[in-house]
């Protein structure tokens, strides 16, 4: 007889191997077919609403792992909600404004000069649309659930139009107005952009020294005298209408090469190694506020040049006389404004020199350098040039050096609430906590937000002129013109007059003859984002204001979470979030920023075919996402080896669950084993932490809690001395039935802890479930934390057996290196223990043997008793022998039994009495 056939084996269909590749869409599928995201919303409706509102990514391009990052973690949290507690949609979004679609239609050949402007648009607007189609895809690859067929879109009409309406309840309480100032202004997009379009890369500029010879000294200063600047700006030379010196500073009044120069007293050491004067004699001390109205002459021109007191001059670097154009920076408007001078900006929209700089016209600002500086030198007034390598501002999108440029620009003013800003920082959750330190002191320290664009992609800015010049923004205006929108979408202003945009028989003061024109700039994008508070959050029934979340990256505290902070406080005087999280970017497994160019990118397309969506997405909850986190193909492997662990745990389960019926099966908590109860109460304390982990997005220390409970707890432990009852006992047997009832409980528990993280995985693990509660088990809640009998007692019990077990385990493995056993089975143990240890074990009544998988156990004595040969460890002393007897062919225990029973002479009188029971019923 082959007694192996009355094994009860692990019986299941589910694979040991997962194949997600192929079974992850296949799912997916049937998830879209059965419109698995409306069940959700359907099963938890009348519940309180959780919004995690969807920060829009860049309609452009194939997604990156920082996308895949993004998208899973906010996945994590939408579908934890849904299972404890909350109705909560997810409306995916896409921003869809802005350069990179004009740059990529350009590039792909079409000639925007060659048609209107509205033309142009609508080829930005198909591209658009194809761009969100391939992501969509990715993201819904990625296992990610929501509303993917109503997602909102920046442009869309309705949308739009709630924007414009944030403009116009701005523009109402006057905290939007056009200006004159200088701003960054990008020549290779030719356009000006806000700071959080500004990134800095290091640039290679001309230092110079450059000398302004005094024309009027107000008797405090000598004609002829020289006032040194220092620039970093050649091109800006000829822009200066101005110095600006500190009142408080000492001014130093020197004899040097054969000239007298000023230079503020703290630098004055190093301008003179700098020039490179041997020597020099200081004939006076000036205090700054004395030289306040002196008049020099430009270095080139000869106009006079106004020396005006500023508070921004610093001796931190340069010579403490501030070269100041007021067309070229903030600094030098404010102070020019204060003394009158004129905005001069003599560069255009491409960054071309004009006539206002006569002899540099025509020339590329960057190209001018080399000729003004040769000028100056000509005029001997370069003292000393060099060049330098320094972090300056560049276009963000087009990577390319910006520059300061006054042009007329509408403007969102942040002075005017500033103080409800930084209030509403304060009074919104951050994690991580340093967010709020750092929004609060970007709020704090900006300058007001430059909003207008000069592009073509984008929405309009709803402003009309009159003739007289005069700009209209009223109540009756944008509200006609958001209705416009709504209807026709944003291009029906570049395809009607400014008289068709209006509301029908408007009139004007300012226009007698009833002609209006319209604004060409459209608004920045991060308005356009910035408004999805209005747009979606206000708009939507399946979404509030403010949203419980914003979670993105933590270049969006610059971005979207600033835009949103302001149009938010803006137009309802509260943050548009109550919750703020941010993670980190994603680096190479060295830490370096991923590039093409450095062949070290990650693809989550990639990931996808080769290992599956579920391996990222435990990627992901593994890595401490509020700092910069690494991920490559050999960090991924190491995932998949504890995805596999998770897995073998599930199949292990699933198959000794064969025959088992909870309904009719299962063990009440009081009438189980310790060791069973013990493992109920390992399992609730599992569901407790990770649960409690779930709620602060505290995704890596779930990871490592159901890793180390399937590996430690459940695969070590439990499952492996569990296999003699489950395997040899009959099936009906009180033991094999409370074990069974052990793995049912740890199965349907895992597979719910687990969804959020594994959608993939669980779904099917729950496929698999006997008399689970629904198809699905993302259509389940979380389990809950229960008040179980004597848990505490249990856990310090089983706990200090763990530590005995582990000291025996390595007794044993002792014994094995020695060849004194081969399995575990072939030993017999002799254990000494004093106090606590050998109290434990007289106080167990499971079979010891068996829970310490060996063929015998005895507790032979005191610690005092121990032969000179035992392995002396932490809680006891041991002795490892080999079994003596033979090997039943059914349990593998060595005993002098086997062979009692005449009819089943290999088998151990145990395992001839379950086999006798099995045929008699069978026959």
């Amino acid at each position: 007889m082959n007694y192996k056939d009355t094994l009860l084996m692990p019986k299941t269909d589910f694979p040991m191997r997962g194949n997600l590749p192929k079974r992850e869409p296949d799912m997916q599928s049937v998830w879209n077919e059965e419109d698995i995201y409306k069940k959700v919303l359907e099963r938890t409706k009348g519940r309180p609403m959780f919004v995690l509102h969807d920060g829009p990514p860049y309609a452009n391009g194939d997604i990156h792992i920082g996308h895949a990052l993004n998208k899973i973690l906010k996945d994590f949290i939408v579908r934890f909600k849904s299972m404890s507690g909350y109705y909560a949609p997810y409306i995916p979004g896409w921003d869809t404004h802005g350069l990179p679609i004009e740059q990529a239609l350009t590039n792909s050949g079409v000639n925007r000069k060659e048609m209107t402007v509205a033309e142009f648009r609508q080829l930005c607007e198909e591209y658009a649309y194809k761009q969100i189609d391939n992501q969509r895809e990715q993201f819904k690859r990625l296992g990610v659930r929501g509303d993917w067929e109503n997602p909102y879109i920046t442009l869309k009409p309705e949308y739009e139009a709630a924007q414009i309406k944030v403009f116009g309840e701005m523009a109402k309480k006057g905290f939007i107005y056009k200006g004159l100032k200088p701003v960054y202004w990008s020549p290779s997009s030719e356009s000006a952009l806000a700071e959080a379009e500004i990134e800095y890369q290091d640039k290679k500029s001309a230092s110079i020294y450059v000398s302004f010879d005094v024309k009027k000294g107000n008797d405090v200063l000598e004609a002829g005298t020289k006032i040194i600047i220092w620039t970093t700006t050649p091109w800006t030379i000829p822009a200066n209408l101005g110095i600006s010196v500190h009142p408080e500073l000492n001014y130093a009044v020197v004899n040097a090469a054969g000239g007298r120069f000023v230079v503020a007293e703290a630098l004055l050491e190093e301008v003179a190694a700098k020039i490179g004067w041997e020597s020099y004699t200081v004939e006076k001390l000036i205090k700054g506020e004395k030289l306040e109205h002196i008049i020099a002459a430009h270095p080139i021109y000869g106009r006079d040049s106004l020396v005006m007191l500023g508070e921004h001059v610093t001796t931190d670097s340069g010579t403490g006389a501030v070269h100041t154009a007021p067309g070229h920076g903030e600094d030098d408007f404010l102070v020019g404004k204060k003394y009158g001078l004129d905005v001069l900006c003599p560069v255009n929209d491409r960054g071309v020199m004009t006539d206002e700089a006569p002899g540099f016209e025509g020339l590329f600002y960057d190209k001018a350098n080399k000729a003004i500086t040769e000028k100056l030198s000509e005029a001997g007034a370069l003292l000393k040039m060099e060049f330098i390598t320094h972090s300056y501002p560049h276009d963000w999108r087009t990577k390319k050096p910006v520059i300061y440029r006054a042009t007329a620009q509408w403007f969102a003013s942040i002075d005017k609430f500033r103080p409800e800003l930084l209030e509403a920082v304060k009074e919104t959750k951050w994690v991580p906590a340093w967010g709020e330190t750092r929004l609060f002191n970007m709020i704090r320290d900006r300058g007001d937000w430059c909003i207008s664009r000069q592009r073509a992609w984008g929405v309009p800015i709803p402003v009309f002129y009159a003739e007289n010049g005069e700009a209209i923004i009223t109540d009756e205006t944008i509200a006609h013109v958001s209705e416009l929108f709504r209807e026709n979408g944003s291009n029906i202003w570049f395809k009607r007059t400014a008289n068709e945009l209006l509301p029908e028989g408007f009139t004007h003061p300012g226009s007698p003859n009833g002609e209006f024109t319209k604004e060409n700039d459209i608004m920045d994008v991060w308005f356009d984002s910035g408004s999805s508070h209005e747009g979606v959050l206000e708009q939507r029934s399946d979404a509030q204001r403010p949203a419980d979340l914003y979670l993105e990256g933590s270049d969006q505290y610059r971005g979207w979470f600033n835009s949103s902070l302001i149009t938010g406080v803006a137009v309802t005087g509260k943050a548009p979030y109550k919750g703020v999280l941010s993670h980190g970017f994603a680096l190479d497994g060295e830490g370096r920023k991923m590039s093409k160019s450095l062949g070290n990118t990650v693809i989550p397309a990639k990931v996808m075919d080769q290992l599956g969506a579920d391996i990222l997405r435990l990627w992901v909850s593994s890595v401490d996402f509020q700092a910069d986190v690494r991920v490559s193909d050999a960090i991924l492997k190491q995932v998949a080896e504890v995805y596999r662990k998770i897995r073998n745990t599930f199949r292990f389960l699933l198959g000794n669950l064969d025959g088992f019926k909870p309904s009719e099966n299962a063990v009440p908590y009081e009438n189980l084993r310790e060791v069973d109860q013990f493992m109920l109460v390992k399992l609730n304390e599992l569901t407790k932490t990770v649960r409690s982990h779930y709620e602060k997005y505290e995704f890596a220390a779930i990871y490592h809690a159901v890793n180390n409970f399937c590996t430690v707890d459940l695969s070590s432990f439990y499952l492996d001395f569990t296999k003699d009852v489950l395997y040899i006992e009959a099936e009906n047997h009180a033991d094999r039935r409370a074990i069974q009832t052990v793995m049912y409980e740890t199965l349907t528990a895992l597979a719910k802890l687990v969804s959020p993280i594994l959608p993939h995985t669980a779904d099917e693990v729950w496929a698999e479930v006997p008399e689970t509660e629904g198809k699905y088990v993302q259509l389940t809640d979380m389990p809950d934390y229960k008040e179980l009998a004597d848990a505490e007692r249990l856990m310090k019990k089983w706990t200090v057996f763990m530590a005995v077990r582990d000291d025996v385990l390595k007794a044993l493995e002792e014994a094995r290196n020695e060849k004194v056993i081969g399995k575990s089975l072939t030993a017999c143990i002799r254990l000494y223990a004093d106090g606590e240890t050998a109290e434990l074990l007289s106080s167990i009544d499971e079979d010891l043997k068996q829970l310490f998988i060996v063929s015998g156990f005895d507790v032979a004595g005191t610690l005092s008793e121990a032969p000179e040969q035992a392995v002396k460890l932490e809680t006891a002393s041991v002795v490892v022998e080999k079994a003596s007897g033979d090997t039943c062919e059914r349990c593998w225990t060595v005993t002098d039994e086997v062979g009692q029973d005449a009819d089943h002479p290999t088998l151990c009188p145990r395992c001839a009495a379950v086999v006798k029971e099995h045929y008699s019923e069978v026959n």
